[in-house]
């Protein structure tokens, strides 16, 4: 099976594992799936593979869904939500960085059999983690404040709050993604690629930004329909 229809698949099963973690545990799902995301892609990230023609970190598809999942909270729960659902994957990411920064200093059992490979996969990403960490932070902010402006800009153009979903959902994600993958390939790969390269890296990683951003907008309206089903049940069970 070759990388590109891996990620593909892991992309689409993300999106659709949010979806479902939305459909059966509202909020608090979505908070769920923040967390384990940013861990998972923090696990991922050092990690260098192949596909679609470029050197690529895994981490970049579980870190997509985040954007999705915070989009989720501006669009159904507000701001302040989406705000908490960052600062919980900046609390998960510093959480993993602390603990995974101290397991290599353990002294192992003689019968153990885990510890080389653990030692040798978090010996030398702190630089990757930590880049990974700050575009991770900077730009989910950044997405969290567009999709407010672009939220209230179409709600004027349409005068309802149902209008150019597509636009508050990709307007805000393709700008973010623009400033995470900048933010993590100078502080991950500076002094290490030539400045030709690291720029053909970043517009790179971003192209892949794109297809990821573009493909989770069919998940945002399935999500609304969700809502506004689970809104017409709750007004009639009132009633």
């Amino acid at each position: 099976m070759t990388n590109e229809i891996l990620l593909v698949a892991s992309l689409l099963f993300a999106f659709g594992v949010l979806l479902v973690m939305f459909r059966f545990f509202n909020k608090g799902g979505i908070f769920a799936w923040i967390a384990i995301c940013t861990i998972l892609a923090n696990v991922e990230v050092p990690v260098l593979v192949n596909a679609f023609g470029m050197e690529q970190t895994l981490g970049n598809t579980l870190f997509a869904t985040t954007f999705l999942a915070t989009d989720f909270l501006s669009e159904f729960y507000g701001k302040k939500e989406a705000r908490r659902g960052v600062l919980l994957g900046i609390t998960s990411s510093v959480a993993f960085i602390f603990f995974s920064a101290i397991w290599r200093f353990y002294t192992p059992s003689p019968n153990d059999f885990a510890f080389e490979s653990l030692k040798n996969l978090f010996a030398n990403t702190p630089r990757i983690v930590a880049a990974s960490f700050v575009g991770f932070a900077v730009s989910e902010f950044l997405d969290i404040n567009l999709y407010d402006y672009w939220w209230r800009l179409s709600e004027k153009l349409c005068g309802n709050k149902r209008g150019f979903l597509w636009l508050r959902n990709n307007g805000s994600t393709l700008v973010s993604q623009a400033i995470n993958i900048t933010i993590f390939n100078i502080l991950a790969f500076a002094g290490l690629f030539d400045t030709p390269t690291l720029v053909s890296v970043t517009i790179s990683c971003y192209v892949i930004y794109v297809a990821t951003s573009l493909l989770d907008t069919p998940f945002m309206y399935l999500a609304r329909v969700l809502w506004e089903r689970k809104q017409r049940e709750e007004q009639k069970a009132a009633a």
